[in-house]
């Protein structure tokens, strides 16, 4: 059910968007300032009380989750735990200044850990390979030209956790007065995080499926081989859950038909696989070529990045499953139906 909170907050336009999930867990909704207009923040206001995702490091993102701690008779310093779905910006963003400001321990997948939280720390070093990865698959230079000031923004609104404390899939922990299993759901992230409460079939499942639009399954320069094949396996994987709900990161907080989502998503890529074994059965493509004919419409610079990692994905599970080769052309890596 959706509460009746007032706000607290001097001036502010609308109440908190918060939703009770399930007694002493609600969702609210945050502004982001990206297409998806808003990302989920969980609170629990049981002992611990905990926040799971934090949104970007924002004026509007603090102000939103303030007033509806406030709401809910809380303050950041009665904050005593975050755990966080995955280190992309939109869930991580506070995480270090809530850390910082309650003590509050910060969780996030052991897997996560190790590869995606630490861009965050060692952003400067990984920059140029980043950028050099999107080249060798056929960017050219001009579409680069704003990678590296929209990177330092994202990057200033990021304050990382000075202490990040692992979590195992398999592990438990108590959360709304439930036993929750930790589960890795890798595909969006490579170390994503879910949430499972059997007797609730509830989970929390963060980007690992999204109601309205398919999750981003990219291939960058610091992403494990195959992203796709993983998404592939947490749909299937979230498909035998069944859920009768899930929390979700965007366009939520809720969603039911769980495992229906899941196996149209899984349609959606092996229809996107076919289209590009019949494009290279046409011609020799680098991933920023391709790109155009899996997302023709105009985009911006970022978003056609986004939008060569995700055909870089696409291109490289049927490399690394059968059916593609691919070569260097002395300029860019180019694919090819072998």
């Amino acid at each position: 059910m959706t509460s009746e909170p007032r706000s607290t907050v001097q001036g502010a336009q609308e109440a908190p968007r918060l939703t009770q999930v399930e007694g002493s867990l609600y969702a609210l909704q945050v502004p982001i300032p990206y297409p998806m207009g808003f990302v989920t923040v969980l609170i629990d206001t049981a002992s611990p009380v905990t926040l799971i995702d934090t949104a970007l490091d924002t004026p509007e993102a603090r102000a939103a989750i303030e007033d509806a701690l406030a709401v809910l008779n809380l303050r950041w310093e009665d904050v005593q735990r975050v755990i966080i779905t995955h280190h992309h910006p939109d869930h991580y963003g506070l995480a270090g200044m809530i850390e910082a400001r309650s003590g509050a321990q910060v969780y996030m997948l052991d897997i996560d850990i190790a590869r995606g939280e630490q861009y965050w720390h060692r952003w400067d070093e990984w920059l140029p390979g980043h950028a050099r990865h999107f080249l060798e698959h056929g960017v050219p230079p001009e579409g680069m030209a704003g990678h590296a000031t929209e990177s330092r923004r994202t990057r200033e609104r990021i304050q990382p956790a000075q202490h990040v404390l692992p979590l195992h899939e398999g592990d438990h922990l108590a959360l709304a007065g439930h036993t929750w299993e930790v589960l890795w759901l890798p595909g969006h992230a490579d170390g994503h995080l879910g949430l499972w409460q059997p007797d609730l079939s509830l989970l929390i499942a963060g980007d690992a499926i999204l109601p309205r639009i398919s999750p981003n399954v990219g291939l960058y320069a610091y992403s494990r081989p195959d992203p796709l094949g993983d998404y592939l396996g947490t749909l299937a994987r979230l498909e035998a859950l069944n859920p009768v709900r899930a929390v979700v990161g965007h366009h939520g907080p809720v969603m039911d038909e769980v495992a229906g989502r899941a196996r149209t998503l899984t349609a959606h890529h092996h229809e996107r696989l076919d289209l590009v074994k019949r494009t290279l059965g046409e011609e020799a493509m680098n991933a920023y070529q391709l790109s155009f004919v899996m997302f023709p419409r105009e985009l911006s610079e970022s978003s056609r990045r986004f939008a060569v990692a995700e055909t870089l994905a696409h291109a490289e599970y049927l490399r690394l499953h059968g059916g593609l080769g691919r070569r260097w052309d002395g300029s860019s890596w180019v694919y090819f139906r072998s």
